[in-house]
Formats: C-alpha cells, structure tokens, sequence
C-alpha cells in the first residue's frame, strides 16, 4: 500500500502550486494593510454612528 506522503503525491502538490497563474500579482504586505485599514475605517464609522 503506498504511504501518504509518498514522494508522487507531494510532487504533484508543488507542481500544482508553482503553476503559473493568470491574474494580477499582489504583493502579501499590501493585502494585509489594505484589511487593516478597512477594519479601521468600518470601527471609526461604526463608532460615529451609534454615539
């Protein structure tokens, strides 16, 4: 019986994440200021709407 991590299964994992997408490539760090601005932004108006 073949074991889970069997060197067949983990190539065919890191050829399915190293193929080559389409679409536009964004950098982690921008994405994660983005989110924290917009929670910041939601909590300031959430704060001025129920005061």
């Amino acid at each position: 019986m073949a074991s889970l991590y069997s060197p067949q299964s983990q190539a065919g994992v890191l050829s399915f994440y190293d193929a080559p997408s389409r679409g536009p490539k964004i950098n982690p760090k921008v994405v994660i200021v983005f989110v924290v601005a917009l929670a910041l932004i939601i909590l300031v108006i959430d704060h001025f709407i129920y005061v």
